[in-house]
This record gives structure tokens, C-alpha cells and sequence, in this order.
């Protein structure tokens, strides 16, 4: 691969124990793309608003429905954060709050092995499930679960489809969704009813 690529590592704050990626991308990468990455390898279901934060100034999807940020479509991430061990902010879902610090461990990252320009490398836990109420709902919910005489444990189970585990990481199939990403976004060589195909 002659393309630039950054090693970053994504972490979900004040959770303890830590939930976090590490993973690979291109330097090339728009924000608004490095926002569906995020949200495979978290495993979120992007179904909420997002923002990322660098510096002073914040970047998401709408901006003008806040009436205040930059189009993150618009920016590469490359030519916003350059120095290694740079820290930026990300927020995902304005009602819960999870928000998530990205660091950038390695701006000319190199594995002669990488077979993809985005991929995720390690991680541990599985992120929470959405609309669980931020993180007082997470440790309530948590709690419940692992709680048979929870008076909230049964709906909870339901709720959850009951094969929520906290410790799950299966970094094989965040990269099968990887995949599945990069091959939906390519490039296509004809339009057909306003769809780029």
C-alpha cells in the first residue's frame, strides 16, 4: 500500500473496565467516513447524531440543524490531525452521551501484512447496547443482568435479546464488517436511478 495510514485507538470514557479499539485507516479518510468506521468497530449501530471535536472547532453530519459546527463529509482527517499521540474527541448519541477519546498512536504506520486500508487490529469489550441511558443506565444495566433476582433482570434480558456480554470482543468479525463496508462504499462505474452503482 503506497497510501498513508494511521494507527489510532479508540476508547469509550469513564467506563472502567476500558472498552476500546485499535485500529487502522487511511490518513485520506473524510470524518464523516472515519465516523462509520468508528461505529463498526465499537459496534455501534449508528443510529443516533455524532460529532467529533479537534481543537476548538466541532465537525458533524448537520450542522446547520445545530446551527453551529463544520460539515464532516468536507474534511480529511489527515489534514486536521497530523501529530502523533494527538487526542480529539468524539461524541456519539447527544441523549446518552458516549463520548470517546481517539488518539493518533502512528501517523506513517506500516504492516507489510495488511491486507485492507482499514481494519481493526485489538479491542476489549463489547460497547453498549444503545439507548441504554449513557453510562448510569450501562452500570444499571449491567448490574441487572448479571443479578438473576434483579427485579429488572428478566425485562432487561428481553430487552437486550438476552446474549448481551460485556466482555465479548471478536475483532475477526468487526473486520468481516469492515469488508463489508469497503466493498458497499467503492467506487461504482454507472449512475442508475441517482444511485451511484
Amino acid at each position: 500500500m503506497s497510501e498513508r495510514m494511521y494507527l489510532l485507538k479508540i476508547r469509550l470514557l469513564d467506563i472502567e473496565p476500558e472498552i476500546w479499539r485499535r485500529f487502522v485507516v487511511p490518513a485520506s479518510i473524510t470524518l464523516d467516513r472515519l465516523h462509520d468506521v468508528i461505529q463498526i468497530v465499537m459496534g455501534w449501530t449508528d443510529s443516533h447524531l455524532h460529532e467529533f471535536t479537534i481543537g476548538k472547532k466541532r465537525y458533524t453530519e448537520y450542522p446547520q440543524e445545530r446551527d453551529d459546527g463544520l460539515e464532516c463529509g468536507k474534511y480529511r482527517f489527515g489534514d486536521l490531525v497530523k501529530q502523533k499521540n494527538r487526542k480529539i474527541l468524539y461524541l456519539y448519541d447527544f441523549g446518552d452521551s458516549w463520548m470517546h477519546e481517539l488518539i493518533l498512536e502512528e501517523s506513517r504506520y506500516f504492516d507489510p501484512g495488511l491486507r485492507n486500508i482499514i481494519v481493526c487490529l485489538d479491542g476489549a469489550r463489547s460497547c453498549p447496547p444503545e439507548d441504554v441511558g449513557g453510562i448510569p443506565g450501562y452500570f444499571d444495566f449491567c448490574s441487572a443482568l448479571a443479578d438473576p433476582g434483579d427485579e429488572d433482570h428478566e425485562r432487561l434480558m428481553e430487552w437486550s435479546g438476552g446474549n448481551y456480554n460485556s466482555e465479548e470482543f471478536d475483532a475477526n468479525m468487526i473486520n468481516w464488517q469492515l469488508m463489508t463496508y469497503l466493498r458497499s462504499s467503492r467506487d461504482r462505474y454507472k449512475y442508475w436511478g441517482g444511485i451511484n452503482y
